[in-house]
């Protein structure tokens, strides 16, 4: 081969091996994950201020509500796919199957007032039963939403619950772009003692007398039971209830 042809062949093959190269290292670096940000609620001591808030709008609350024409009555039955994980409940065990039935009621509140609508659900498992009362905000700048929930277990009847005061166990609630802030009912673990929540006796009370207003305000002493049994869920009974607000898990 001719020393000219021999130098081609050398640049041609030297040309191959750097250009990839180059080409390589002008690829912009693999940018880091970001950083996940985990916000920790204390929902069994919360601080003075959040005890503030929360009686601050659990007393915005209208104590003798008055409701617009429009209003959602819904009721069914939810099972829950075991192979779908939920974020802060442990995995059901294979095979087990999770069922609920529900009823829901929806009412307007008039333009004036400062939330929008209310939003009462009664759901029964095999275990539980439990309440939720959804006050939403009309103008959500920082507050998006109150919500208030009591449960009970070992219960058989949706009237037996509901001709009883059971005490409230959770309160939270829901801001625009940020932490949400909760109390709840917090009983001891095992070999633990048990929480000392005297000093949020007055949020829980006020939380509970919120739920009975609107329980009556809403008809749901009445309408409940008679939409479960549309589902075929025994409503009636003399069993007494046993409140698990102070077993709950927050």
């Amino acid at each position: 081969m001719f020393p000219h042809k021999i130098l081609i062949a050398t640049l041609a093959m030297t040309m191959a091996i750097t250009i990839p190269a180059a080409a390589f290292a002008q690829q912009p670096p693999v940018s880091a994950p970001p950083p996940v940000k985990v916000n920790v609620l204390n929902v069994c001591s919360p601080s003075a201020d959040e005890q503030k808030e929360l009686s601050s709008v659990l007393a915005k609350v209208p104590d003798k509500p008055a409701f617009s024409k429009d209003y959602e009555v819904s009721r069914g039955h939810s099972t829950l796919d075991p192979s779908t994980p939920i974020p802060g409940m442990e995995p059901l065990p294979p095979g087990a199957v999770s069922a609920a039935d529900w009823v829901r009621v929806r009412r307007e509140f008039p333009d004036a007032t400062l939330f929008s609508n209310v939003q009462y659900s009664f759901s029964v498992d095999a275990t539980n039963m439990v309440e939720t009362l959804a006050l939403r905000v009309r103008d959500p700048k920082d507050l998006m939403q109150v919500s208030i929930e009591d449960s009970a277990s070992a219960v058989v009847s949706a009237t037996a619950m509901l001709s009883t005061s059971t005490p409230v166990s959770r309160v939270k609630l829901e801001h625009f772009g940020k932490a949400s802030v909760v109390l709840a009912r917090c009983g001891g673990a095992e070999g633990n003692p048990t929480t000392d929540q005297s000093a949020y006796e007055p949020i829980f009370h006020a939380a509970s007398s919120i739920m009975e207003r609107y329980r009556d305000a809403l008809g749901a002493r009445k309408m409940v039971p008679q939409e479960l049994a549309h589902l075929g869920v025994k409503t009636s009974t003399t069993t007494t209830t046993k409140a698990a607000g102070s077993k709950k898990n927050p």
